[in-house]
């Protein structure tokens, strides 16, 4: 393409719409490296279905794969719209749906109510999950960690400084500690996420803005001629991802 048809290119992926968090617009476009956990699994292989469970900050269509009877099931949602189309979509079903948001309010459940909590890329409170666990209860989550993209943002954005750079497994595990659980697993990795075109990185950079903040087609031109030019040679654009594994138990006594 001529400097002027990527501008056009880069300009038309800015403006594609997105929503539902879907990403199917980057199919054949992007590849992510496995991680070398299965959180689904993980989850799977501790939950009895006598379990009361708890999904913080619900994810919906994980929730369900899960397949758990759905009277022993309850989950948080922080954000309003989203809350309401959880409740018309899980609470028809037996689901206990509650509008919190969990890393600043006290969840809306009584002590020792649950076996099991989970929370997929959500935000806790490490304090409430303890009080609302029974004895011997088990908190599993899988975040993205504060260095997700990090390398990538810094190569659009030259003044770019990380949104979030306290969060990663250290950090997690010592107030999971210091809120009275024991620790059973923690992992982090780091996996590789390819662009096999600019125009897939542009719009996914102009979706994920909270990790590119200020990130735009015409503030960033030069930086996108220049991984142009580096994807025509290797084919590829290169991030890296931030993952981590906590497993957490509260005492049985």
């Amino acid at each position: 393409m001529t400097r002027d048809e990527l501008y056009d290119f880069w300009r038309f992926e800015e403006a594609f719409p997105f929503s539902g968090w879907d990403f199917g617009h980057l199919d054949g476009r992007w590849e992510g490296e496995p991680l070398p956990w299965d959180f689904y699994t993980e989850v799977q292989r501790r939950l009895r279905r006598t379990d009361q469970l708890l999904e913080v900050d619900t994810g919906g269509d994980f929730l369900l794969s899960l397949r758990h009877p759905y009277e022993n099931t309850a989950v948080t949602e922080t954000w309003g719209p989203d809350a309401e189309d959880y409740r018309n979509m899980l609470a028809p079903l037996g689901i206990r749906v509650e509008e919190c948001d969990a890393a600043e309010e006290p969840l809306p459940f009584a002590e020792n109510a649950f076996d099991i909590a989970i929370s997929r890329r959500g935000e806790y409170r490490h304090d409430e999950l303890f009080r609302v666990l029974r004895p011997g209860g088990l908190f599993l989550t899988e975040q993205v960690g504060g260095r997700n993209n990090a390398l990538l943002a810094r190569r659009l954005l030259p003044d770019y400084r990380p949104p979030y750079p306290h969060h990663h497994l250290s950090a997690d595990c010592e107030a999971f500690a210091e809120a009275g659980f024991e620790l059973l697993d923690a992992k982090e990795y780091f996996p590789k996420l390819r662009f096999y075109d600019t125009g897939a990185l542009v719009y996914y950079a102009h979706m994920i803005d909270w990790e590119f903040p200020g990130f735009s087609v015409d503030r960033c031109l030069p930086e996108l001629f220049a991984l142009e030019r580096e994807l025509s040679e290797r084919g590829y654009v290169e991030s890296m991802e931030h993952r981590y594994l906590i497993v957490a138990r509260k005492p049985a006594k």
